[in-house]
């Protein structure tokens, strides 16, 4: 029997990730049983060649990139990982060792987030590739971090270092040099902070993945807050210092960062730093909230604003 070849490439590429509940890729739907008194949370990204991605980059990476920027949203719901559907749309004439290096790169990350394919569905297109993966992960009941709970007073905290990603796209497109290639594999293989423990320390947070303050004002408008932030306390990488002052307001807008933005209560600033340190992950405190209209103000060291001309990215 001759398979369509749809499935021929399925079979070759794709069941080899899959896991309990997918029933081998071979029916029309999976079953999916949650753990025990877990609330299932689900997210969903897509990732579109020359917007997301460049189409040059390599294909395990894409792979890789892909499922990393939705682990992302579910770290910054304190959620633990479990499986994940996804969504493949190529040209006919993408080569199969295309396909080889994309699942190469999900089975990597696979064995290092502890997740597994569930399913999905392949389809043909004029171009460019088209790529969309929701994931499943699990949390208590009621203890799911949100971009609204924010209050007054609140500090506001990130992860990592910001503006990498956002500079590495720059170094892409030969805008800027980057000779230990740290920047440029900031932008293609973002490390999502999966496994910091948010629950009772966080009021609010999310991802920065459209840049530092523009997801922060979406927390904002969220709480009914208005955010400060210091300019110079926002933690910037070696790479990224060494680009210059000039860069700046890119790291602060330019997104592709997946780190977390967080919420935390003032007397919770200890607990965050313990739970940092247990899961190896930098945490900077860079501004708080205050009561007021809904926006960011991002301050020079004099104290005078740091004008931007852009919050950051938007597709529309």
């Amino acid at each position: 029997m001759i398979l369509p070849a749809e499935f021929s490439l399925i079979a070759r590429h794709f069941r080899p990730l899959a896991g309990p509940g997918a029933l081998d890729l071979r029916d029309d739907a999976a079953l999916l049983m949650p753990p025990p008194g877990r609330e299932l949370v689900l997210t969903v990204d897509a990732m579109v060649a020359g917007v997301h991605f460049l189409p040059d980059d390599p294909p395990d990476l894409i792979g890789r990139k892909l499922l990393r920027v939705n682990l992302s949203d579910l770290a910054a719901k304190g959620a633990v990982p479990l499986s994940y559907l996804m969504t493949v749309s190529a040209p006919k004439d993408t080569p199969d060792s295309w396909f080889a290096g994309f699942a190469a790169g999900l089975a990597q990350d696979q064995a290092t987030y502890g997740v597994t394919l569930l399913g999905g569905d392949t389809t043909s297109t004029p171009g460019p590739i088209s790529l969309s993966l929701t994931i499943i992960g699990h949390v208590a009941p009621g203890t799911a971090i949100h971009r609204f709970g924010a209050q007054a007073g609140d500090e506001i905290w990130v992860t990592g270092t910001i503006g990498d990603g956002a500079l590495g796209l720059a170094v892409a497109r030969g805008e800027i040099m980057d000779p230990t290639g740290f920047l440029l594999d900031r932008y293609r293989l973002p490390r999502p902070r999966v496994g910091l423990a948010l629950a009772g320390i966080a009021s609010a947070g999310m991802d920065v993945s459209d840049g530092l303050v523009q997801d922060l004002g979406h927390i904002c408008r969220a709480s009914g807050l208005a955010a400060e932030i210091a300019a110079e306390s926002v933690p910037l990488s070696g790479a990224a210092r060494e680009a210059g002052p000039k860069w700046l307001a890119t790291c602060l807008t330019g997104g592709d960062d997946y780190e977390l933005l967080l919420a935390v209560p003032p007397g919770q600033s200890g607990a965050l730093l313990a739970a940092a340190a247990a899961a190896g992950i930098q945490v900077t405190r860079i501004g708080h909230f205050h009561s007021g209209a809904p926006e960011v103000m991002v301050r020079q060291a004099s104290g005078e604003p740091f004008a931007l001309t852009r919050g950051g990215w938007s597709h529309f």
